[in-house]
């Protein structure tokens, strides 16, 4: 017996959709285009704490050329108004601010003496305990290296054990200050002195760098550049 049109048809497309599904089914699920990244927190692990604070620098007013007197650091070349910077060593004063990479950054070259540079918030201390990090881009040239210094809430200095290197790059650094072994540092010389156990890092008044070695002057010497920085941490009123 002859089959109708109209069965025939449904059978053709009863097959068809058989064939679609079957395929559909092999064929492995792709993800949509541009899916967020996972959640890499860790089970366990504390949050990161925001940004509490930037600091990307500027030249300080000057006339005519630039020279090495007058871009010397001043509180002026500070954008951030709720920052403070201080600057030990003997002869800090003549760490100066330049532009690399189109950014300015402060410059230890010319100082004789080693340098430590700080930055402290006005309003609030830091807690630099458990995800907290200190975010700075930052040059070190011809082996001098760079260390990560703390004023504790009770006015003590300290650098801890973990030294930068850059080798002649401008790189940028994330910074945490847990497990590391921590040393008192002279504010006027800035040289280490005896090791400090167990210090509170949960109420921290300064946070920074040293270069215990004095620059080597100007061109491609032993020195450091200072550049943008960024602190991830949670405030502390005073």
């Amino acid at each position: 017996m002859e089959e109708s049109p109209v069965r025939a048809t449904f059978i053709t497309v009863g097959l068809l959709l058989w064939v679609l599904t079957a395929a559909a089914a092999q064929t492995p699920a792709t993800a949509p285009a541009q899916a967020p990244a996972p959640n890499t927190q860790k089970p366990g692990m504390k949050p990161r704490p925001p940004l509490l604070f930037s600091e990307p620098w500027r030249l300080p007013p000057y006339t005519g050329e630039r020279t090495d007197e007058n871009m010397r650091f001043t509180p002026a070349v500070v954008t951030n108004p709720r920052l403070e910077v201080k600057l030990y060593g003997p002869d800090a004063k003549v760490v100066l601010a330049s532009i690399h990479e189109e950014r300015v950054d402060l410059w230890n070259g010319m100082a004789t003496s080693p340098v430590a540079i700080t930055l402290r918030d006005r309003k609030n201390y830091v807690d630099l305990t458990d995800a907290a990090r200190l975010r700075w881009i930052v040059r070190t040239n011809a082996i001098h290296l760079l260390y990560p210094v703390v004023k504790l809430a009770d006015g003590r200095l300290l650098i801890g054990d973990r030294s930068i290197d850059t080798n002649g790059e401008f790189l940028q650094l994330d910074i945490a200050f847990s497990n590391m072994r921590w040393y008192a540092l002279d504010p006027d010389k800035v040289i280490v002195l005896t090791e400090v156990t167990r210090p509170d890092l949960s109420k921290v008044d300064e946070v920074g760098l040293a270069a215990l070695a004095p620059g080597g002057g100007h061109g491609i010497t032993g020195s450091a550049n200072f550049s943008a920085v960024d602190l991830f941490a949670y405030p502390v009123p005073r």
